[in-house]
Parts: C-alpha cells; structure tokens; sequence
C-alpha cells in the first residue's frame, strides 16, 4: 500500500448501530527530504533577509518590549533590552524574527492537524508522573533558554545558521549539545522506559 493511500484511508468501525471513522496518522516525512528542504529555507534567508534562521531573538525582542512597557526607565538605561527595544523610529515587533517564530507555531499545528496528530496530551514514561514531567519540561526549558543567551544564539541558530556558515563555535556548541544529552540521558533514562 503506497503512502499515498495510507494518508487517505478511513478505517471504519461499527458500534451498536454507530460508524465511527479512524483517521489514521499520516507517516512521518522522509528525514533526508526535509533536511533538504530546510536547507533550501535557511539558503533562501540568507540571501533574501542577509541573514540565518533563529528562535531566541524573537523571544528576547517580546521581553525586551514587554520590559520597556512595563519599566521604560530601566530598559532605558540597560544595553541588553536597549539592543532589541531600538529607537523610536521602528516597532521592534516588526522585525522578521517575530513573523518567522509565529509562522514555526501556525505551521507547527496546520501540520500536526493535517496528519491527526494534534492531541491534548503530556507524553511521558511509565514511571514519571505528570507533575514531575511538567517540572522536568520547565527546568529543562528555563535552563536552555538560559544557555541560549550564553551562547549567544538559540540551538536553531547555532546550529542552522551559525553551522551553515562553518562558525568554529556553533560547530563546538552543538558537538557539546549531544555530549550532553546523552550525558543526561544515562540518569533519566528510566523515567521514560
């Protein structure tokens, strides 16, 4: 049966008089295409926006506003949010980064919704449960955003954009990034088997 067909094939069961129809997952995409594929995108940004692929800046520039509405007085005088605020000529949420970070969430779940995959869920192993996950998830999370500005780009722009370009460092970073995770997953292996 060609994928094709999997994609759009119901599965149809009877129940007491009812038909309920499976929507059965679509196959996930061929891993090779899609690196190609996301090599043509981070291409096509260079050469349209002069510059690579990131997520960090977006989230860093919505702070950035956020503090300045809130305490213009100390984002006036601290460089960091100074960077991204800019002057009073442009609306920093304008900048391209914000569009790209929302274009990655609506395509992220226009996908997930085309092949079914949309659930309300907390994935997780059989040992964890649901509030040490979620307590994982936002250490884990909290400590790579930190790690992000310490290493001056998120793990998209390191990796994508600063490793496209041979950067020694983003090459460095990302070779510690599956040091470290498989590190760490050595100890919290168990909570997901």
């Amino acid at each position: 049966m060609t994928s094709i067909t999997k994609i759009l094939t119901h599965a149809f069961e009877k129940d007491e008089g009812h038909v309920h129809i499976n929507m059965k997952e679509k196959p996930y995409s061929n891993p090779y295409l899609v690196g190609v594929g996301l090599g043509l995108v981070l291409l096509a940004a260079f050469v349209i926006m002069g510059r690579g692929l990131g997520a960090s800046g977006a989230l860093s520039t919505a702070v950035a506003v956020t503090v300045n509405k809130v305490a213009p007085e100390h984002a006036a005088q601290n460089n960091f949010y100074k960077e991204y605020v800019g002057d009073e000529n442009a609306n920093p949420l304008m900048d391209w980064l914000i569009f790209q970070t929302l274009g990655v969430l609506v395509g992220g779940f226009i996908s997930g919704t085309i092949s079914h995959r949309v659930k309300k869920e907390i994935e997780k192993g059989p040992r964890i449960s649901t509030k040490m996950r979620l307590i994982y998830a936002f250490v884990g999370g909290g400590l790579l955003g930190y790690g992000a500005k310490l290493a001056r780009g998120c793990m998209s722009g390191q990796a994508l954009s600063g490793g496209a370009v041979l950067n020694l460092g983003s090459w460095a970073f990302m070779m510690m990034v599956f040091v470290g995770g498989y590190a760490a997953a050595y100890f919290l292996r168990r909570q997901w088997i």
